[in-house]
C-alpha cells in the first residue's frame, strides 16, 4: 500500500479502468441478434416470418398427403373394377393404402425435415449477415 506524505492515515493507491478503449476493439453489435434476444418488434418480425415460412410448407407438404392419399379410396370409390385387381396376389387397395403409404409417408416426412432446416438455416444466414 503507499501511503500519503501527510501523517494521516494510509490510503490504498487508486487505479483508474477505462471501459472505453476495450469497447472499441470490440466487433460491432449484433443488431439482428440483439432484437432477437430483447425480444424488440424487429426481432418479432423475424421470429414470425421463420414460423410463417415453417407453416407453408408443412401445409403444402399436408396438402400433398391428403390429395395423394385422399385421391386412392376416390379413385377405388369411382372406379370399382380398379378394386378388385389384383398384384402378386394381394387386392390394389390392399397393396396401396397397406403398404404403399407407409414408404409415402416416410418420404414426405423426410422432405418436411430437410426443407425446415433449410428454412432455419435461410434464417440463421439472416440474422448472422453483416450489416450494411
Amino acid at each position: 500500500m503507499a501511503t500519503d506524505d501527510s501523517n494521516g492515515p494510509e490510503r490504498p493507491v487508486r487505479t483508474r479502468v477505462v471501459l472505453g478503449e476495450a469497447a472499441a476493439r470490440r466487433r460491432p453489435a449484433d443488431r439482428a441478434g440483439t432484437d432477437l434476444a430483447e425480444q424488440t418488434p424487429i426481432g418479432e418480425a423475424l421470429v414470425k416470418g421463420l414460423m410463417r415460412a415453417q407453416l407453408a410448407l408443412a401445409l403444402r407438404l399436408a396438402l400433398v398427403v391428403v390429395t395423394g392419399l385422399g385421391a386412392l379410396p376416390l379413385l377405388f370409390a369411382v372406379a370399382p373394377g380398379v378394386g378388385g385387381v389384383k398384384v402378386f396376389g394381394v387386392y390394389l387397395p390392399w397393396l396401396l393404402l397397406g403398404l404403399l403409404s407407409f414408404p409415402f409417408l416416410i418420404g414426405v416426412g423426410w422432405a418436411y425435415v430437410r426443407w425446415a432446416e433449410r428454412n432455419e438455416q435461410d434464417f440463421v444466414a439472416l440474422i448472422r449477415r453483416p450489416e450494411q
